[in-house]
């Protein structure tokens, strides 16, 4: 077996609040202190889990590094496989800094823990870390990773967007999704928009006033487009989910406001507030908009290769 380079990506610690910080310290809720304590032992799992990462990679015939994600600032290159150890949101920001060359596979360090969730779900929120995209957790990472490195695994190609504002191409695709609204979540966002297509050469046009646009990609259906309203989409589509956020007043162009753009068409949008921001896969990438700036939107982006669980590698085998 060749020797193979990995890069392991990792989730910060700094997410956790640390119980003897000042104000957390002063907290004597019963309740509060129990949060703080379920915390306190997400975070130790979440070490636990790096370390065993760690240990199982110094015996495989690889050559590895390690780094913090928030530490990444330059596209990821001369490596065979990313490991991301955390959760989708690990993987989501790896993501942003790698091409269509270079295979991930996420660890979920924390998986939510269903007994837990049981017998603490009158009290507190228990469910930890969602992990959609991540394909191992700590129980079976050794044995995923050795099908990957004898070449008995095959990653699945997952579609990404891309947004051009006035032509010009942001240096950032979407794996989950993007949000085009203002900067303040109370303010109103301004905008039309267009589906344009082949088969479409007349397109209605759609003006909206509104809490912003969303679009989601297949893997990113579940997340925020889901929890909108939105619908669960086959994870190997190439498709992309769009929907108005709150419209007001949507009147006849309500069958408008939520809908597909094809593999084959793009969205072409037009901002009309003073300030407006894209949002990619969250709040830690983000690019400003003016008035009159035109935004393209497509699945027209390079792919990313994923090795995903199990149970969505038998659903993509399937379709």
């Amino acid at each position: 077996m060749a020797m193979k380079r990995l890069l392991l990506l990792l989730k910060p610690f700094d997410v956790y609040p640390v119980s003897q910080s000042d104000g957390l310290a002063r907290i004597t809720n019963p309740q509060e202190l129990q949060i703080l304590h379920y915390l306190d032992n997400r975070r130790k799992v979440h070490k636990d889990a790096i370390n065993y990462c760690q240990n199982i990679l110094r015996h495989k015939p690889v050559e590895w590094k390690s780094i913090v994600r928030n530490n990444l600032s330059q596209p990821i290159r001369d490596v065979d496989l990313v490991v991301t150890v955390g959760g989708d949101g690990t993987l989501l920001q790896g993501s942003h800094f790698i091409d269509d060359s270079v295979p991930v596979l996420g660890v979920n360090s924390d998986p939510t823990q269903p007994e837990e969730v049981e017998k603490l779900g009158n009290e507190i929120d228990a469910n930890r870390s969602t992990g959609y995209l991540c394909g191992a957790t700590v129980n079976n990472f050794e044995q995923v990773l050795d099908n990957i490195l004898e070449d008995r695994a095959i990653p699945s190609k997952l579609t990404r967007i891309s947004v051009s504002v006035n032509s010009q191409p942001l240096s950032t695709y979407a794996l989950n999704d993007i949000l085009i609204a203002h900067p303040c979540p109370a303010a109103l966002s301004r905008f039309s928009f267009k589906i344009k297509g082949d088969d479409q050469p007349c397109a209605p046009l759609a003006h909206s006033r509104s809490s912003g646009l969303r679009v989601s990609t297949a893997a990113g259906s579940t997340a925020a487009m889901l929890s909108a309203g939105g619908f669960p989409m086959p994870i190997l589509s190439q498709d992309l989910q769009y929907m108005v956020r709150e419209p007001i007043s949507p009147g006849v162009a309500s069958s408008l406001m939520h809908g597909l753009i094809k593999s084959h068409q793009s969205m072409e949008a037009t901002w009309f507030c003073k300030r407006g921001v894209i949002y990619i896969d969250g709040s830690h990438v983000s690019y400003t908009i003016k008035n009159g700036d035109a935004i393209d939107i497509s699945s027209k982006a390079p792919i990313l290769k994923v090795f995903l669980p199990q149970h969505l590698q038998n659903i993509s085998e399937e379709t």
